[in-house]
């Protein structure tokens, strides 16, 4: 096999780290109203503007390849950052996607492994939550000291599959795009976007994606990985080839 040998592998987050989970998009933000504290017909109204104004940022971030932030679909809807009302239905929004955050079992054995085999470990995820939320989260499930490097959206111009952000990645974990594979469940964002600059992309094609979240593309990946545990023999294989 010719190419750089892998020294990193980027993990996408949201049906990769954690299980794949079906959600209803409208309810997280009919439980945000709820922690605001509105009732009937006004409960209805800013959930349904809430569920607008992220569909439309995430719409934006398909077409354009622009990054969207959490406080910043609030602020549209008339919610000010650091109000308390605001903090209220942020902590209910919260308490909503706290059982589909959890990191699927999987995830810290292989991420031992990898490292144990020399490599680092880093995540790259399309986000409207900050990065202390995130490391929030992995801390929470006992894995924040295997991530060598985290990258996400929210704190970037761009989205996956924006080539810029697969570059930023790779720098913020001190490797050539060459050195890395990435590893994701959306074929669009996580097998066209890294094959752009050079990145190996392992698919992992458990995921029930939405018809309407589905892009149209050509790129195939470089290897399936139908459980997230064969990614660590993948890459193994990869770095033997070129002894």
């Amino acid at each position: 096999m010719t190419g750089a040998p892998v020294r990193a592998v980027l993990f996408d987050w949201g049906g990769t780290i954690t299980p794949w989970h079906e959600i209803d998009l409208r309810a997280q933000w009919t439980a945000f109203a709820d922690g605001v504290g509105t009732l009937a017909c006004a409960r209805d109204d800013l959930a349904g503007r809430l569920y607008a104004a992220e569909a439309l940022a995430w719409q934006r971030g398909r077409s354009l390849g622009v990054s969207a932030r959490l406080p910043e679909i609030l602020e549209a809807c008339g919610l000010a950052r650091g109000e308390a009302l605001t903090e209220a239905g942020t902590a209910a929004y919260r308490s909503f996607w706290e059982p589909h955050t959890l990191t699927h079992p999987g995830v810290g054995p292989l991420w031992e492994a990898l490292r144990e085999a020399g490599l680092r470990v880093g995540v790259l995820s399309n986000t409207i939550w900050d990065r202390a939320y995130h490391r929030s989260i992995f801390e929470r499930d006992g894995v924040i000291d295997l991530i060598d490097g985290d990258t996400y959206s929210s704190e970037t111009p761009w989205v996956k599959p924006r080539a810029e952000i697969f570059t930023y990645a790779a720098r913020e974990i001190g490797c050539a795009p060459e050195e890395c594979v990435y590893v994701g469940d959306r074929s669009y964002e996580d097998v066209h976007g890294p094959q752009q600059v050079g990145m190996r992309a392992i698919w992992v094609p458990h995921s029930r994606i939405p018809v309407e979240q589905q892009v149209s593309h050509d790129a195939s990946p470089d290897a399936v990985a139908h459980e997230l545990t064969d990614v660590a023999a993948i890459v193994a294989a990869w770095n033997l080839a070129r002894r």
